[in-house]
């Protein structure tokens, strides 16, 4: 028992040494490449030692490739945290806020707020477009949570999410119709999904809601960790079940409301990456779980953007399209295993 609990530490610490090597190697090769070449020298150069202020070298690195990776890093990781505890809220490893139509109802709230208060009022706090994306993200919640308690199966509850999130998409075409031009420009420029707009008062406010979610996640991991065991055991063990139960909605709602405010509907990030990070760790325990999610969110997410803006360049690939590719076979090898073991 000892030896098992020796090897599982220290398989805990590799896996977080070599998630901390990627987050490095990612941010390294994110800096250096793009369409204007700058070597690893110059990077240090520039970054550490504060050289060369004004070149257009020194302009690239601190006003469009560092906030951007950063912001990818802080976002992704937000993104799988939020799946993991949207899936230890329905006890189901295929629940996420892409699929349950979360996102689908945060990004109606905000195209209604880029549409008809933007093209009013002109440029408007990064706190509105948070605060429109939550209110999106709570009020299709809220339609799952009714439906959850009538759904016979999981299977059900996903494909109402989905139907949820056509119907959003359906409000936010409508919305389209009464637009202006430059608005349907910025509308779809966004609902694709990038990082490519960050800057940093933007990454200032993304890390002060991310943070504090995150902080608060990891205060009731251990109501968390008795959760995963039945409602049964989580009641005798004293946890108030609804007031937990609406903690962890209201905290997945924040973080997928933060990532699509800023960066648009990113898809298969909330439901493959805290699979991976189980599968990495070898334990579903929350205190472990929810770190671990968020480095492999932010590994996943600045190398999805990397390929995103390096893949086809000049040209730059939607970040939805690139996590899906990557994200989509980590569910359906999810799905397969789990129909396997129902057979046996």
């Amino acid at each position: 028992m000892k030896k098992e609990k020796l090897a599982w530490l220290l398989r805990c610490q590799l896996v977080l040494f070599g998630l901390a090597f990627l987050i490095c190697a990612g941010i390294v090769l994110s800096v250096n490449t793009g369409t204007v070449d700058i070597s690893p020298i110059e990077v240090f150069r520039i970054i550490f030692l504060r050289g060369g202020a004004g070149t257009l070298e020194s302009n690239v690195i601190w006003k469009i490739r560092l906030p951007r990776l950063l912001t990818a890093a802080v976002l992704g990781g937000a993104l799988s945290v939020s799946g993991f505890l949207l899936q230890t809220f329905f006890r189901n490893p295929i629940a996420g806020p892409f699929v349950l139509g979360i996102s689908s109802g945060a990004k109606m709230c905000v195209g209604f707020v880029i549409i008809f208060v933007v093209g009013s009022y002109g440029r408007i706090s990064n706190w509105v477009m948070v605060l429109a994306a939550f209110a999106g993200s709570m009020l299709i919640t809220g339609f799952v949570l009714i439906f959850a308690g009538k759904a016979k199966n999981m299977s059900m509850l996903l494909v109402i999410g989905i139907m949820v999130g056509y119907i959003c998409s359906a409000i936010t075409d409508f919305c389209v119709a009464f637009a202006k031009d430059n608005e349907i420009a910025n509308l779809t420029s966004w609902s694709m999904g990038s990082f490519s707009g960050a800057a940093w008062d933007d990454l200032g406010v993304i890390c002060i809601v991310v943070g504090v979610s995150l902080l608060a996640a990891m205060l009731i991991s251990k109501p968390m960790d008795a959760y995963q065991l039945g409602e049964g055991y989580a009641k005798s063990m004293g946890i108030n079940i609804k007031l937990f139960r609406a903690l962890l909605i209201l905290l997945s709602s924040i973080l997928s409301a933060c990532v699509t405010a800023f960066a648009g509907p990113i898809s298969f990030v909330g439901i493959a990456v805290p699979q991976i990070a189980k599968g990495l760790m070898g334990t579903s325990k929350p205190l472990i779980i929810i770190p671990t999610s968020f480095l492999c969110g932010a590994v996943f997410c600045i190398f999805c953007d990397l390929i995103a803006r390096t893949a086809f360049a000049p040209m730059e690939l939607a970040i939805g399209t690139v996590t899906s590719f990557f994200g989509a076979p980590v569910v359906i090898s999810l799905m397969l295993k789990r129909n396997f073991r129902k057979q046996q």
